[in-house]
This record gives structure tokens, C-alpha cells and sequence, in this order.
């Protein structure tokens, strides 16, 4: 974080990066002083509602982030910014987007928890868009235009007013993650798939240390003690509430619910009852500290692909294990009328062995448990989320692995990933496969 007198007194000279969070009302002019190297510009939780006119001053920009602030339209200047890829305005008020606001190179576009009702044709006119979230609006519809961004690999819109997922959304050679729960569309399957945890009173939780926290909520250690029995250390999971970049906190607590017990899920052991500001939670099995998450986020660079360490390597035998384990649990939801929406090494946690657990359902969403057209174009989104993920993992085995069936694995990687969304495999198929 910077401050807006290191700004202004010259501190700031040829940085690529600036972040400016102090109750900005106007655009500090001495940003242009930035222009020969400033690349990332960061102005997110201020008071902002104008950009100028001249931003394009700005020639190296390529990310804008201008979160938590009070646009009611996105800027116009941002579409004369001619190096500019990647645009964040979550959580504003805008209601207007207009085909003269997308950069030209646009790759990634973020309008989450706005006013948006209706998206300008131009914006399947980016041929570069390749991660789209659109969470919490207005959407009744999506513009046809977007099947024209075959690059396009991740879609939010959970939270919208769509009454239907166009038929040529579930035809694009692309998309592997995909969020559209919340919406009408997804109504009568999510009420088909209604299931309740076990309540647990608040009484009986003892919440320890953080373990972590994430964009839908906090995750503790805790002690759980019913009466007459041992103590057990538990998982609490409580969620914030707030709209996020997948969705709603409690659908995602809704899917986690409804996906069962699986040897490749963390175990919902029931949902918090009582608690004292009625926030909602889930208790879970906690996990043991030998299992680590697979991969880190995607960055700003790699956009909709994870993060590996570069020192990285797999043993052949545990990369199978861990792409056995997920195709499981995959087709698992998949029977239950649930998809993941987010099936990504960073949300998978595994343990030397190749023991793996498939977390977080913040993306997840319901589709009719009926075998049709569009369940199975659903289903086969998700299997090219998975060949990504076994590339990924082909790619990290170790050079002196012995594996016969290397060709086979890669064969299969290229049949999942393939443009035909209908001509992929099922998860019941490539659990077969796998073994």
C-alpha cells in the first residue's frame, strides 16, 4: 500500500505498481507523473465515481482495479487504453456498460456485485476475453455476441435473473468453469437437491485458532464436545454472507451440503445451529496437516491456469492417484446433479501418497439430475476443467518415473480438452479409463 503523499512528493518515480486506498475522491493527477513505467494500478475501497478522460495517458497500464468504489457506469476512458487486459470494478453501482468502456485487448473482466441488467454486444468482439465474472447483477440474459470468444475459459453469473443458459454457452470450446447458480434457471434443481445437515448447537463448539479465510468466510479449529462423550477437534467453517466473485456464501454452503459423503470430499459433519449473530456455518473434519493444497491461485500473468512451485515433482504412481481421486469424486457430483464450477489444483489438498480432498463449492452449481442434452454439455464443461488439471499433473512427473501408459494419459488429456463439448468423455467413462 502507498500513500498519496509518497505520490505526491516524487517517492513513487518509475514504479510498475501503485496502490492507493485512502478516501480518494478525485483521481490524483500525479499518477500521469507514472506514465513511462507504471503497468498495475490498484485504486479499489476509495470514493471514486469519474476516471479522466485521458487515462490512455497511461500507455504501459494493463491492469485496472477499481473495487469497493461508487462508479454507476464503467469509464469510457478504458477503451482508449490500448495496452490495458485485465478490468476490476467489483462491488460499485454500476448500472450502464457500453461497448466504448472494453479495451481493445481486454482479457479479463470483473463487474461482480454491480447493478448491470444488460452487457453490450461489443463485448464478444474482445477476441481475447478469456475470464469473464459477472456475479451479483441484473442479467436477464447474456449477449449472443459472447459466443464468439472462443478463448473463453471461466464464466461467472451465479446471482443473475437468467431464466436459461443460451444453447450456444454450453457449445463453446473453451469454458471449463463455469458459476450459474442463484439464477432462476437453476431454481427447480436446486430445490429437487435440498438436503440438511445434522444441527450442531453453538454451545458445543469451541472455536480455536484461524486456520485460514477466504472471499465466502473463515475457517477455525474447534473443539467440539457433546454431552457424555469425548471432545473432538473439528473444522468450523462460518460463512461472511457477502456476495463474492462465485457467487452466494450460502450456495456454496447449500452444494457442500448436498455433495455427500465421498473418500475424496472433507467430510460435512453438520451445520452450526444458535449461533449468536445468526451467522451461518458448517463443522467439518479437520483435515490432517500432511495435506497441502495442490497449487497456488492463478496470478495476474497466468489468469485462468494455477500456480505451481517450480521445484514441484510427482512421482508418476501419485499423480494417477490424485487424477484417479478427482475423477471419482467428480462424477460423484456429477450423479448428484452438482458441478463443481471450480475444479482447479488450488482447491485440492493432498498428501505425499497421492491421497486427495476437493474443496471449496463456492462455484458450484445444480442442474437437473435428468440425462439430456444440456446436463451433459454441464457435465463435459467440467471435464475439460479436469483435462487441464491432467495436463497439469503430467507435467510436473518426475523424469525418472517409469509409467506405460504415459501416451494413454496424455490421449485422454487431449480427448477432454477437446472444442466438441459433446464428444468429450463422462466421468464415469474416464474413471474407467484411469484404472
Amino acid at each position: 500500500m502507498h500513500t498519496l503523499t509518497q505520490l505526491q512528493t516524487g517517492q513513487l518515480s518509475g514504479i510498475t505498481r501503485l496502490k492507493l486506498s485512502c478516501g480518494l475522491t478525485e483521481f490524483p493527477q500525479e499518477i500521469f507523473d507514472l506514465a513511462d513505467s507504471l503497468e498495475i494500478l490498484d485504486l479499489s475501497g476509495n470514493l471514486l465515481d469519474t476516471l479522466p478522460a485521458d487515462l490512455n495517458r497511461l500507455t504501459r497500464l494493463r491492469v485496472l482495479f477499481c473495487s469497493d468504489n461508487r462508479f454507476v457506469e464503467l469509464p469510457e476512458c478504458l477503451g482508449r487504453c490500448s495496452a490495458l487486459t485485465m478490468v476490476g470494478f467489483k462491488a460499485n453501482r454500476i448500472e450502464r456498460v457500453t461497448g466504448a468502456a472494453l479495451p481493445p485487448l481486454l482479457r479479463w473482466l470483473i463487474l461482480t456485485d454491480n447493478c448491470i441488467s444488460q452487457l453490450p454486444e461489443e463485448l464478444g468482439r474482445r477476441p481475447h476475453l478469456q475470464k469473464l465474472m459477472l456475479a451479483g447483477n441484473r442479467l436477464r440474459q447474456l449477449p449472443q455476441s459472447l459466443a464468439q470468444c472462443h478463448r473463453l475459459e471461466l464464466l461467472r453469473v451465479s446471482a443473475n435473473q437468467l431464466a436459461e443458459l443460451p444453447s450456444w454457452l454450453l457449445e463453446m470450446p473453451s469454458l471449463s468453469w463455469l458459476a450459474y447458480a442463484g439464477n432462476p434457471l437453476e431454481a427447480e434443481a436446486n430445490a429437487q437437491a435440498l438436503h440438511v445437515a445434522t444441527p450442531i448447537d453453538w454451545s458445543q463448539l469451541s472455536l480455536q485458532q484461524s486456520l485460514g479465510e477466504g472471499a465466502s468466510g473463515v475457517i477455525h479449529q474447534a473443539l467440539w464436545q457433546t454431552p457424555g462423550q469425548a471432545g473432538r477437534d473439528v473444522a468450523v467453517k462460518l460463512y461472511k454472507g457477502q456476495m463474492t466473485s462465485d457467487g452466494s456464501p450460502l450456495h456454496e454452503m447449500h452444494a457442500c451440503i448436498t455433495a455427500g459423503k465421498h473418500p475424496n470430499l472433507i467430510e460435512v459433519l453438520g451445520q452450526v445451529n444458535g449461533h449468536p449473530e445468526h451467522q451461518e456455518g458448517l463443522v467439518m473434519a479437520l483435515i490432517g496437516p500432511d495435506y497441502r493444497n495442490l497449487a497456488g491461485l492463478p496470478s495476474l500473468e497466468s489468469c485462468t491456469r494455477d500456480v505451481y512451485p517450480d521445484e514441484l515433482r510427482l512421482r508418476a504412481d501419485v499423480a494417477v492417484r490424485i487424477a484417479q481421486g478427482i475423477a471419482r469424486v467428480a462424477g460423484h457430483l456429477h450423479r448428484r446433479g452438482l458441478t463443481h464450477g471450480d475444479l482447479y489444483g488450488h482447491n485440492i489438498l493432498c498428501n505425499d501418497q497421492g491421497d486427495c480432498l476437493l474443496g471449496d463449492f463456492g462455484a458450484a452449481s445444480f442442474h437437473a439430475p435428468v440425462d439430456d442434452r444440456q446436463t451433459r454439455a454441464l457435465q463435459r464443461i467440467e471435464v475439460r476443467a479436469f483435462g487441464i488439471l491432467l495436463g497439469e499433473l503430467l507435467a510436473r512427473i518426475e523424469p525418472a518415473s517409469s509409467i506405460e501408459d504415459l501416451s494413454r494419459l496424455k490421449d485422454l488429456e487431449a480427448r477432454c480438452c477437446q472444442p466438441d463439448v459433446l464428444a468429450r468423455p463422462g466421468f464415469d467413462e474416464i474413471e474407467g479409463l484411469l484404472h
